[in-house]
């Protein structure tokens, strides 16, 4: 039975950084660059003032180029987006600088070169980071401060509305494979799909979607850390008991690892939040420009869920500016894929699609 190596895919593949062994990818940017590049602090007075460590790239024509800032998905990343050798958010920032456009990306607070820490942070906490980056952009002289615009990937697309449906100074937003459904729906649907993808048997699919609805709904009883996992905890054991009962062969894998295993998981700090936070609520409060890009093989952030979801909500924020691309043969890396599985990743020497990239600086020149 295919099932047990797809437990941890349940909850953690779709924001944890993955790692493997880096060779220099054939899109990483290399020198000589033609446009000016700034290492940049800048202060979040709203996290104990923590320094936030990026880099500012401008454009070397341009006077007051429209700037934007690149927001990271969910794992400690740098300001490169460092993931398996591919360095997405520079590869980005490179295209972008070269095409006109300012791009200030940055390390994560507790990551690389920039204060604070990332462990006890939630997707409410780093969107407060973004705002203190937006608040630097506007105290510099050689940006375009009524052009400050945020372009997150994954939990960053999920950030970069949140961050927009409050602050007038955001002029538009790129969503990277962002959510438009909630945090359990999320997880849940990636976990199946790639639980397919891997050959898991459709029983052993079911038994997993079933076994983290029990520790959802017991999740969402209680407020405090040490009561949920209590009641996670007890829900497990019954349902367990109830397997048993029925004489299913799956009652062994509710052993008493996976229970605690899922108990300590669903309530760290973050995980909760994002399971709990739906974007319908900040979605309809965004009236900026919005881009919206997914691949059709995005295994993590699936296009038939999310897409249908984002647009929805922007209808109901009656924003007159909405462009929603699914991008042919796309992952969630925005890579040139086969299937889209995980374990693609890193075989992969594309860091980032062309076609994307184009798509994504025409889009802000055509507004700005």
């Amino acid at each position: 039975m295919k099932y047990l190596n797809n437990l941890s895919v349940a909850l953690f593949i779709l924001f944890t950084s993955l790692t493997v062994a880096q060779t220099e990818k054939p899109q990483t940017p290399k020198g000589p660059f033609y446009y000016k590049i700034e290492d940049v602090t800048f202060i979040n007075t709203a996290a104990d003032s923590i320094v936030l460590a990026g880099t500012l790239t401008l454009p070397q024509d341009t006077i007051n180029p429209p700037v934007a800032i690149l927001i990271n998905g969910s794992g400690a990343h740098d300001r490169d987006c460092d993931i398996m050798g591919h360095k997405s958010f520079w590869v980005i920032a490179d295209y972008l600088t070269n095409n006109g456009i300012a791009v200030l990306r940055y390390d994560e607070r507790g990551t690389a070169q920039s204060e604070g820490d990332f462990s006890t942070a939630t997707t409410f906490d780093l969107a407060k980071d973004v705002e203190a980056g937006i608040i630097f952009l506007k105290s510099r002289t050689d940006i375009d401060a009524s052009k400050i615009g945020l372009i997150g990937h994954s939990e960053g697309g999920l950030i970069a509305p949140i961050v927009a449906s409050t602050n007038t100074n955001v002029a538009f937003i790129v969503m990277l494979a962002g959510t438009g459904v909630n945090g359990q729906e999320v997880l849940q649907s990636q976990s199946k799909k790639i639980a397919e993808l891997q050959g898991t048997t459709k029983e052993g699919i079911a038994f997993n979607h079933q076994l983290t609805t029990v520790a959802y709904d017991a999740l969402y009883t209680e407020t405090e850390t040490d009561k949920q996992k209590a009641a996670i905890t007890l829900a497990l054991e019954n349902y367990k008991k109830q397997l048993e009962a029925d004489q299913s062969p799956f009652a062994v894998y509710v052993n008493n690892i996976v229970i605690k295993q899922l108990a300590s998981q669903l309530t760290n700090p973050w995980l909760y939040a994002f399971i709990t936070l739906d974007p319908k609520a900040y979605l309809e409060k965004v009236t900026c420009p919005v881009l919206v890009l997914n691949g059709t093989k995005d295994v993590q952030v699936l296009p038939e869920i999310n897409l249908p979801a984002i647009k929805k909500h922007l209808e109901t924020a009656k924003n007159n500016d909405v462009t929603i691309h699914e991008i042919e043969g796309l992952n969630h890396l925005f890579q040139t894929a086969k299937t889209g599985n995980i374990n693609e990743y890193a075989k992969i020497e594309e860091t980032f699609s062309p076609v994307a990239l184009k798509l994504i600086s025409d889009w802000i020149h055509a507004r700005f």
